[in-house]
């Protein structure tokens, strides 16, 4: 429709893909812009070629272009102040404000605030040098621990240590050799937490939670749970794990508590609240916190609701969250696996043509979500790590993995792979 409204989504990834192919469904919108995009989002909506974080030029092509909403993707953009550069300029968009990104963008400040709004999670220390982390690692008895990056780490800032070595070379990494860059200036040592993990996303205006459908990612590169943390490696579609009444208790004992803090400080939250938590003997136990969509958890969340999400993200950006109808959400679960670029999450070649994407889109009830894509020379060829998000409904979790990896079997590149196992933990549950 032609007076219908447009909408900027920001960023280049899987969930950026899945944003913009979901509100270009609504009947309000008559254009989706991604920025800057990928192979994907230019066949469901239009590419424009401005960086994530670049928030002089976002501001300046919102306001030249009269974009009546913005949804912003990633974690960075959000931390970079996009949300208070385009409020001052009288524009709408979705996404906590610079200080409240804080929550993601630091984890000695997400520590705190759980420390004091009661939120169950893991025992911690932080520390700003590396001599005095490694002397608190050699005066503990030898246990499994997590060290973590203070900072934004593109999802690879969290290292599990099984003994003291591991947590030492850990700590030396971040801290000594930089490989995080500033991220790791200051890290947080945190006790191992043992579980299963699920992703609980809510919608938040500041006042009302409306959380989403359950999901859970796969961080580990490869099956079974092995090998280096990812950004993840796929994702499913409700989490059998979370029951009504855990769910429940989530909401009342982690997602309001924070809220409420958050506002205590002055810090109005609206946005998505993104709670990864460990079940673990005691109950559940917060990990972290992100201030976005999950990618892959965003692929088949988003694939499963059936409500129009410009009307949910409106709520939120006006402050009626109160007054949304409940979200209705397709029976069926939803199956994602990331296909990525041989190396990952190590360093990897870009460049490769990718084939058979056609084939997979003919596949019924599959939706391959791009991630790490462009175009050259008219062709699709791989951009990034994690390359695809190859997302299938079914009619139960077994039969949605054997649509989502038919999918994948369509598609080919040179030093394509993914894991195998993705879903499997479901059947377990």
């Amino acid at each position: 429709m032609a007076d219908g409204l447009k909408v900027l989504v920001i960023g280049q990834g899987g969930r950026e893909h899945a944003l913009v192919w979901k509100l270009a469904q609504s009947p309000k919108v008559s254009q989706v812009f991604c920025a800057p995009g990928n192979a994907g989002t230019a066949i469901d909506g239009a590419n424009i070629d401005i960086g994530a974080t670049d928030v002089e030029r976002l501001t300046k092509f919102a306001t030249t272009e009269k974009i009546d909403l913005t949804v912003v993707g990633p974690e960075a953009s959000l931390v970079a102040g996009i949300v208070d550069a385009f409020e001052e300029a009288g524009l709408k968009i979705f996404g906590p404000s610079q200080e409240a990104s804080q929550l993601e963008g630091s984890k000695v400040f997400a520590k705190e605030l759980m420390r004091r709004a009661n939120v169950p999670t893991a025992d911690y220390q932080s520390f700003t040098t590396a001599e005095s982390a490694i002397h608190y690692i050699e005066e503990r008895e030898e246990c499994p621990l997590v060290v973590k990056a203070d900072g934004l780490a593109a999802g690879k800032g969290v290292t599990v240590c099984t003994n003291r070595e591991e947590a030492i070379q850990a700590v030396r990494e971040a801290m000594v050799d930089s490989v995080f860059g500033e991220a790791g200036n200051q890290v947080v040592i945190e006790e191992c937490l043992v579980g299963q993990e699920t992703s609980i996303l809510a919608i938040v205006d500041g006042n009302t939670i409306v959380p989403l459908d359950t999901s859970q990612d796969h961080k580990a590169a490869h099956d079974g749970d092995t090998g280096p943390n990812t950004g993840g490696m796929g994702a499913y579609s409700p989490a059998p794990l979370v029951t009504g009444e855990l769910m429940d208790h989530i909401i009342e004992k982690i997602l309001v508590p924070t809220v409420h803090c958050l506002n205590t400080d002055g810090l109005r939250f609206r946005g998505v609240l993104y709670a990864g938590i460990m079940v673990t003997n005691q109950g559940p136990k917060v990990l972290e916190f992100n201030v976005r969509f999950g990618d892959p958890e965003a692929q088949p969340v988003l694939m499963r609701l059936k409500t129009d999400l410009l009307d949910v993200i409106q709520a939120a950006v006006d402050g009626k969250l109160d007054q949304l109808e409940p979200l209705v959400w397709d029976e069926r679960p939803a199956v994602c696996v990331v296909m990525a670029s041989q190396g990952y999450p190590g360093s990897y070649t870009k460049g490769n043509a990718i084939r058979g994407l056609d084939e997979a889109a003919e596949l019924a009830d599959v939706k391959v979500f791009h991630a790490g894509t462009e175009t050259h020379d008219g062709k699709v060829v791989t951009n990034g790590g994690r390359v695809l998000g190859v997302t299938a409904l079914g009619t139960n979790i077994a039969d949605a993995k054997l649509q989502a990896y038919r999918g994948v079997k369509c598609i080919r590149w040179d030093g394509a792979w993914c894991r195998k196992d993705i879903s499997d933990k479901a059947r377990e549950a």
